[in-house]
């Protein structure tokens, strides 16, 4: 990503700035570039032309362009306007407040970043960085979180005055920093006043497995309340299916059967969110692996009209397959038809 950019940006002032140096320096993959240069747009539809990206304008207030590559990497343009120090002084954190010449060289490391790097540290660059932008109270923690840092002390004292800021910005980019914390950076958003603002609560959170994907532990954290936020339609199918989960009255076929045809394709994430009993995880998965291919019968093999009841039918039908009390077409269209008639 870089040598392009040094070959579309050379003899222009351009540096890289932010994560992307923070990454390098600790060894993680970068995955993110972010270039300040004089002309965000030129340079961002030059090098998506180069590397067979896609341009879009990211922020049209501050100018910024995005290439976005087939491998999911992104390169950021954002403009050069009063010098660089200025625009390291509008970042959130001192380690992401470190620029680099595009074209190599020293770094230019204004708020000490490269102290607090080294000493693990998230400090604010400013006592302006949470009203300026409140998202930056969940960055901080999940900053900390993901790369085992600290926050500082005059940080964390600024964070907890300003947590009543923490529900402001928009709800996608909330949820998007939320699903980026482990069960510890929940703690820790506790810890500092930023849950409760949010509609959160640590109650249920104990009860889940240690490896409890993002989404599962997000509405474990946050229950009803997702339903504010604007998550995909896939992530509310999820939370409402779990948080309405009721545990089987015991482990049948039938009860089995029952619990699975009002949770799937979440049973296991609602066996987890119930307290993860091995037992009644045994035996989702059994009657999972167990789940015959085709249907004993289909609806416009039942000899009535369109509507709700033919569906009422076929889930009996594969209720009594499932408890083992029928397993031929003639013994399904015989239980179709008797229901039918009541």
């Amino acid at each position: 990503m870089l040598e392009l950019a040094k070959e579309i940006l050379a003899g222009e002032e351009a540096w890289v700035v932010g994560g992307a140096i923070r990454d390098e320096f600790l060894c993680r993959p970068v995955l993110d570039l972010d270039i300040v240069c004089r002309d965000p747009r030129a340079a961002g539809r030059v090098y998506a032309a180069r590397a067979g990206g896609a341009p879009f304008q990211l922020s049209e207030r501050h100018g910024a362009w995005r290439v976005a590559l087939e491998d999911g990497r992104t390169v950021d343009f954002t403009p050069l306007r009063d010098g660089i120090r200025s625009d390291l002084a509008t970042r959130d954190f001192t380690v992401n407040a470190i620029a680099a010449p595009l074209a190599g060289g020293d770094w230019f490391d204004p708020f000490g970043g490269g102290k607090d790097l080294r000493a693990r540290l998230v400090r604010a660059v400013s006592g302006t960085v949470f009203k300026d932008d409140a998202l930056r109270l969940l960055r901080a923690v999940r900053i900390e979180d993901e790369l085992g840092f600290r926050i500082d002390g005059s940080t964390e004292r600024l964070i907890l005055s300003h947590r009543l800021l923490v529900a402001e910005p928009a709800g996608e980019r909330i949820v998007g920093e939320l699903l980026r914390l482990s069960r510890r950076g929940f703690f820790r958003l506790d810890e500092l006043g930023l849950l409760d603002p949010l509609g959160g609560s640590l109650d249920r959170l104990d009860g889940l497995p240690a490896d409890a994907s993002p989404e599962l532990v997000v509405v474990a954290v946050f229950g009803e309340a997702l339903e504010r936020l604007p998550i995909s339609n896939e992530f509310r199918r999820l939370a409402r299916t779990v948080l309405n989960a009721r545990e089987p009255e015991d482990l049948s076929p039938r009860s089995i059967h029952r619990f699975r045809r009002t949770t799937e394709p979440f049973a296991l994430e609602a066996v987890e969110f119930l307290g993860c009993d091995p037992a009644l995880r045994d035996a989702v998965l059994r009657a999972r692996r167990e789940q015959p291919r085709e249907p004993l019968v289909r609806g416009d093999e039942l000899g009535l009209p369109s509507g709700p009841e033919i569906g009422r039918l076929l889930d009996r039908v594969e209720e009594e397959r499932a408890a083992g009390t029928i397993s031929t077409r003639e013994e399904a269209l015989d239980l179709a038809r008797r229901e039918s008639r009541q």
